[in-house]
């Protein structure tokens, strides 16, 4: 009788100056993968970083050879990382796990057996997150409150999931998708699948600080918000109703005093302040569907989404060309 083939894990790791964190994850996942009836991989990709984590990569692949380490040739994000190493990945189902050790990898058996007993998608949910600021913690609750309430994707979770697993169908599936300025999570998430959770606390950070900076939240809040949803612009429009609505009863205000009292509405100030209040109103429109406008532009552009640089552990080199994506 045929013996069945182990299952192939990989691991995914998105890592950005995380040299000190890496081979302590690369302990910690020896020791808690050489438990499983499986065989794994471990893909990092270096999102350019500015230490030398890209030399402890380098030196770790001589002696694990699991790891393969991609560098990309320049800095594009975490969520761009994570496209890159789901185009490398072989595994018959994928870990997202961050370098930063503030996600335990102890709870990767427990994600694995959700995926056995045959879930698609598997989020490790925040039920906690540990040395963290309040201001961080904020944004993120109001982060997702947006993306349920008003973007309408009301299956991700509301404490947010950085730490998942994907089945091989769910990574075919997303390799179709070739947009550039979206979530990777509201992606997963409204592609629908079999999804299931599991709780987890969130770690403090050991080493280095994030590279997750403010300009970065932003980014991803409007990213998530334009490439879900179009009520912005729904909103513009009956935002201009309700103003050309008021300037009109404001007009019959107007020539009802003129009619029956011959006088004027005085109002030099409520006149510049109509004016300034209506002129931000436009503005603000403006910068909306400016928004939209340069998102639609950036994906006709076709520009890659990430170019690497270099890369360890893959056997023989790929051409330059094949590895612009």
């Amino acid at each position: 009788m045929n013996k069945q083939p182990k299952a192939l894990l990989t691991i995914l790791t998105p890592a950005f100056n995380e040299a000190q964190s890496l081979p302590i994850l690369h302990e910690r996942l020896e020791a808690i993968l050489s438990s499983q009836d499986l065989q794994w991989e471990w893909i990092v990709v270096d999102d350019h970083s500015r230490d030398n984590t890209w030399e402890v990569l380098q030196e770790l692949a001589l002696r694990e050879p699991r790891l393969k380490a991609i560098r990309l040739a320049r800095n594009s994000g975490a969520h761009t990382a994570l496209a890159c190493g789901l185009q490398h990945a072989k595994g018959d189902c994928a870990i997202v796990l961050a370098a930063d050790l503030q996600d335990p990898p102890e709870t990767i058996p427990a994600l694995l057996e959700k995926w056995r007993a045959g879930a698609k998608i598997v989020w490790a949910v925040r039920e906690e997150r540990e040395g963290e600021s309040t201001a961080t913690k904020g944004f993120s609750r109001l982060y997702y409150w947006i993306m349920q309430r008003f973007v309408g994707v009301t299956d991700m979770p509301a404490t947010g999931a950085d730490f998942f697993l994907l089945d091989r169908r769910v990574i075919d599936v997303l390799s179709v998708f070739k947009e550039s300025n979206v979530s990777l999570m509201a992606l997963l998430t409204w592609m629908g699948f079999q999804q299931d959770r599991i709780l987890y606390v969130k770690q403090a950070r050991q080493h280095g600080q994030s590279g997750w900076s403010m300009e970065k939240k932003l980014k991803l809040a409007v990213d998530s918000v334009t490439a879900f949803t179009y009520k912005p612009i729904r909103f513009m429009s009956y935002l201009g109703f309700g103003v050309a609505l008021a300037g009109f009863i404001y007009a019959l205000v107007v020539m009802f005093y003129r009619v029956f009292y011959a006088t004027q509405v005085p109002g030099y100030p409520s006149l510049i302040v109509t004016i300034l209040v209506i002129g931000g109103l436009q503005m603000i429109m403006l910068g909306v569907l400016g928004e939209y406008t340069w998102r639609a532009l950036d994906e006709a552009r076709n520009r890659p989404r990430f170019i690497v640089e270099d890369e360890v552990g893959f056997g023989t080199k790929e051409n330059s060309i094949s590895n612009i994506q």
